[in-house]
Parts: C-alpha cells; sequence; structure tokens
C-alpha cells in the first residue's frame, strides 16, 4: 500500500531542486513536498519574517476562465454564481481572495481570483486553488461555467512560487523595477531578468501567506528552476518549506483549508465577512449558499473562528477542546503550534478555533482541554503578529 502510494506522489518542477539543496521531503496533497530545509522550521519561519523566504507552492491549482466573447462582464458573472464576492467591479491588474460554496452555503474550498491586465487578456479571470481541493474545484468549475465560458487547467504547464518577507521588493525588484510598484493584491506580467542569460516571462502578484510583505509568481516549468537559483544567488533569500509556512500562515491568522474552513462552516463564522462586498451579503445575492450566509450575518448566536493564547509554553494542537471557566465545552482548536515571532517577538504558543458567539470578545478568559488537564488561555484578537502587506506609500 505504502509503495502504492509513493508512485503515486507527484513532483513539482522544482522536486531535484529541493533533493539537491537537503529538503526533507513528504507527502502533502497527492506531491512530494519539502517540509523544511537544513536550517530547520524554527530559522526559516525567523528569516522569512526578518529577510526573504522562498516557497514552491507549485502543487497549488492554476486555472484560466475565459469567455468566447472576449467580454469580462461574461467571466465574471458566471464566477459570481459559486462565490460570494464582488467580480464584476475587478480592474484589471486587481486581484481578490474568495471561496466556492456549496448549496448549504459551507466552504468547499478557499481561492485567490484576478482579472488579467495584459493588453488583449484584460477579459480573462486566472485563479489560484488549493492544492487539495483541485480536482473537486476543477469539477466544480467544468459544471457551473456556462457554454461562453472556457475553463482551462495549467498545473502541467505552469509553476508557482511565493517570495515573502521584507527584503522580497529589494531582492525582486533587482530583476524588475516595475514589480516595487505594485501594492497589495494587484498583479502584472513581465519579464525578470537579473543576472540570468535570458529572461523569464511571469505573472507576479503582491500577495502570499505569510503576513508579510511578498509576492507570488507564476512562470512555466522549464524557467522555473533558473528563476529559483537566480532568486537564492541573493544573501537575502533562503529556501523555507511547509513547516514554516504553517506557522507563518498561523502568526497571521490565515486560515488553513480543512483545518480552520471546510463544508461545515460559512465564510461569516470563519470570519471572513470582510471578503464579501456589502451588496453580496443578501440572500438573494445569487450565489450558491447566499441565503446561508445573509442567515449567518444575522443570526449572533452562531459560532466564530477566533484567536486563543494559551498560558505557558504548551501549544494547544487541533481538536483541543475549548471550555468556558465553568467546565462546559464551548468550543474546539482547528490550528496550533508555536508562533516563533508572536508575543511582541517573544514566542510562544498561539491557536485559532471556534466558539460560541458570546465567548468571542478578546479577553474572554477560556480554558485548554491539553493531555487531561485544564490549562488557561485567552481569546485574542487576530493576528498574533501584524501583517505588513504593502499598500502603497
Amino acid at each position: 500500500m505504502s509503495d502504492q502510494k509513493q508512485t503515486e506522489t507527484k513532483q513539482t518542477s522544482l522536486h531535484a531542486k529541493h533533493v539537491e539543496l537537503g529538503a526533507k521531503m513528504v507527502p502533502f496533497a497527492g506531491y512530494d513536498m519539502p517540509v523544511q530545509y537544513p536550517m530547520g522550521v524554527l530559522k526559516e519561519h525567523l528569516h522569512t519574517r526578518e529577510k526573504a523566504g522562498l516557497f514552491d507552492v507549485s502543487h497549488m491549482g492554476q486555472v484560466f476562465l475565459t469567455p468566447t466573447n472576449k467580454k469580462f462582464e461574461t467571466a465574471a458573472k458566471a464566477l459570481e454564481k459559486i462565490v460570494p464576492a464582488d467580480i464584476q467591479s475587478l480592474e484589471p491588474g486587481q486581484q481578490r481572495y474568495s471561496q466556492f460554496l456549496n448549496a448549504d452555503g459551507g466552504i468547499l474550498d478557499d481561492l485567490m481570483i484576478s482579472r488579467l491586465a495584459m493588453p488583449g487578456y484584460e477579459h480573462v479571470l486566472y485563479l489560484v486553488v488549493n492544492a487539495g481541493c483541485k480536482d473537486a474545484d476543477y469539477a466544480h468549475l467544468n459544471k457551473h461555467m456556462p457554454k461562453g465560458v472556457t475553463v482551462s487547467v495549467k498545473d502541467d504547464t505552469l509553476s508557482l512560487i511565493a517570495l515573502q518577507g521584507p527584503r522580497a521588493t529589494e531582492v525582486l525588484g533587482v530583476l524588475a523595477p516595475a514589480v516595487r510598484d505594485l501594492v497589495f493584491m494587484t498583479h502584472t506580467d513581465l519579464e525578470l531578468l537579473g543576472d540570468m542569460d535570458t529572461p523569464v516571462w511571469a505573472h507576479v502578484s503582491r500577495s502570499g501567506y505569510t503576513g508579510e510583505d511578498g509576492y507570488e509568481i507564476s512562470a512555466k516549468h522549464e524557467d522555473m528552476v533558473r528563476l529559483v537559483d537566480e532568486l537564492l544567488s541573493y544573501d537575502d533569500v533562503e529556501p523555507v518549506g511547509l513547516g514554516a509556512r504553517d506557522s507563518l500562515r498561523l502568526e497571521a491568522g490565515l486560515c488553513l483549508y480543512g483545518h480552520d474552513i471546510d463544508t461545515t462552516v460559512s465564510p461569516i463564522e470563519a470570519g471572513l465577512f470582510w471578503s464579501i462586498q456589502k451588496h453580496r451579503r443578501s440572500a438573494d445575492a445569487g450565489y450558491l449558499g447566499a441565503k446561508r450566509v445573509a442567515a449567518d450575518i444575522a443570526d449572533k448566536s452562531t459560532k466564530r473562528l477566533v484567536g486563543i493564547l494559551p498560558d505557558g509554553r504548551a501549544p494547544a494542537r487541533e481538536h483541543t477542546e475549548v471550555q468556558d471557566m465553568d467546565g462546559n465545552t464551548i468550543g474546539e482548536i482547528t490550528s496550533g503550534g508555536f508562533g516563533p515571532s508572536s508575543r511582541e517577538g517573544a514566542g510562544g504558543p498561539v491557536a485559532m478555533g471556534y466558539v460560541a458567539r458570546k465567548f468571542t470578545k478578546a479577553g474572554t478568559d477560556v480554558q485548554l482541554i491539553v493531555r487531561g488537564k485544564a490549562r488557561p488561555a485567552k481569546v485574542v484578537k487576530l493576528p498574533f503578529t501584524p501583517h505588513t502587506y504593502y499598500r502603497g506609500a
């Protein structure tokens, strides 16, 4: 059974590079991925916060929606049938976070949605979806897109990396000065050069999932290895694996699909109210799950996702029971671990989880059942580490 699973595990275009760099490889979402490098998870995490970390996220899905009539409105209206975000208002070069919902308003996946800005391609939507959900996402798109919108999956041709941290702009700006002008949740298509013999044509967005300023870069498989070699030639850049990626996103208070969000929760319960524009919050907004979204906005008694700060040094892992101070069960931890940059840089255990609505106020005392013992904790406002996204000078 294990041999069969190993045979079925896919590899990204950077697999050989990870092995060359001494990465510890593990199966993740159907791919053989680096969980850490010789530097170790803790140092990789801190390096990303202080300088720049380079992540392989090529296991994620990349797909384009192209209206045959070349009218952006056609693709935008079609996508708005299955996501709660306002897509029609996207300008060329803008990006938006949203979710695929089922008919009951549960989250099938979360995703990034971009409107291309290349001349002649402004009618095309570019989507990035999670690796573990992508096959189901593609089926979902094919089911719901009308005949006039083509669904084009590009996983066989495109790789994806993320360059995250305060030095990311300084480094990538050498390869293409124009990236310095991008602000958070915008993107462009351009040539990256630096000291490479020939340029790499890439789609570059100023976004990421660490809470830091930085970029996500999509390029053809055959170009990605030399682009990564170029980026790693800078002293400020180190490769970072899935271990530090998880601790970074947890500190940033960002949901991980299959843990903090899934088909049992709505975007409102998950604290994603901000991702749904005002005119899309009504029950008759016209997308799958709209009634549940509207109901959860109105119902103040439904559970909510919160940050939880355990006392002491013992981490509270996923599925840890959350109780009120009288010993009544009020929720459960969905993500937990050590936050090296939390607590004003001192580090310590951090967690996210769902609690009953009346316990969501920051400062509320709760207790966590860790190895059969009740340990004190507090509900806190997310994120644990402040975001440093660049929104303009």
